[in-house]
């Protein structure tokens, strides 16, 4: 008889997975609008690495591309956007998923990207909040567009722009005004 391992088995069966629930467009489209942005970020900071750049890839075209539009999907399952207040509902569901843990996580991946493990500290739950406070007025509103006027299958590429754009905002910010 053949011993099984069950690691491999169970990897194997979370890979398999993960591939259902990813898109071909999902995953193309996260992986070049992640790059891009915190590529341009990370250029106008002098933090551009290789690294950095195919981890983002990675990043948006797996991770963010599967949990996303499945939260996206979930919203739109849930709440219809008829009505007032079911699109504000809709807009501030989109908003609690990039909270500041979120952006704690995004940004730690980061560090790991460009092997600044000593960085991978609590104050990033900080700058998370931080971060997150001050552009949620901005960002419901768009969230807002985002979940009402642009079809489902084309929300995550929507929300993916805006978080590029808001990677360049935030770098000009620091090059800028610090």
């Amino acid at each position: 008889m053949c011993a099984v391992n069950t690691g491999e088995s169970i990897a194997g069966f979370v890979w398999i997975i993960a591939l259902s629930l990813l898109s071909w467009r999902d995953s193309l489209y996260g992986a070049m609008i992640y790059i891009i942005g915190d590529s341009v970020a990370a250029v106008l900071t002098n933090e551009f690495q290789i690294s950095r750049m195919i981890g983002m890839m990675l990043l948006g075209g797996t991770i963010y591309a599967i949990e996303i539009p499945h939260y996206f999907a979930l919203i739109d399952r849930y709440l219809d956007n008829k009505g007032y207040w079911n699109r504000i509902n809709r807009a501030l569901l989109a908003e609690a998923f990039f909270n500041p843990l979120w952006i704690a996580r995004h940004i730690a991946l980061i560090k790991c990207f460009s092997g600044q493990y000593a960085d991978l500290q609590w104050n990033l739950l900080s700058i998370g909040w931080t971060s997150f406070i001050q552009i949620a007025p901005f960002a419901i509103v768009i969230n807002y567009f985002i979940q009402n006027l642009i079809p489902l299958a084309w929300r995550f590429m929507a929300s993916a722009v805006f978080s590029a754009l808001m990677a360049v905002y935030y770098a000009l910010s620091e090059v800028l005004f610090v």
